[in-house]
């Protein structure tokens, strides 16, 4: 199993530049896609980034790729997401995901993900 637990969130200007960070305990972790989702409020949960086991490949959403950067350190156990010139509709609560197949496009989808953080309040002002 691996547990997860998201930290960084916060209320940040548009324009500015914030870092999540997930850690992970679990003998899993090393060998696990993980992914970055979001969900605004009265939205359905959306996908952010994802990034393979060894942090050689990852897969950004088109609507951040230009903004989001996904990251993972193995020997720390932990996954990164650096978003930078935030926007109002970036508000949203950020989780990570864990799963066990490898990176592809579909893991875009939450159904690739075998575990979930509690998630981490982002919000934008403007």
């Amino acid at each position: 199993q691996v547990q997860l637990v998201e930290s960084g969130g916060g209320l940040v200007q548009a324009g500015d530049s914030l870092s999540l960070s997930c850690a992970a305990s679990g003998r899993s972790f090393s060998t696990s896609t993980m992914g970055w989702f979001r969900q605004a409020p009265g939205k359905e949960r959306e996908f952010v980034a994802a990034i393979s086991w060894t942090g050689g490949s990852t897969y950004a959403a088109d609507s951040v790729k230009d903004r989001a950067t996904i990251s993972r350190d193995n020997a720390k156990k932990t996954v990164y997401l650096l978003m930078n010139s935030l926007k109002p509709e970036d508000t949203a609560v950020y989780y990570c995901a864990a799963g066990a197949g490898p990176l592809t496009y579909g893991s875009s989808r939450s159904r690739a993900y075998d575990y979930w953080g509690q998630g981490t309040q982002v919000t934008v002002s403007s």
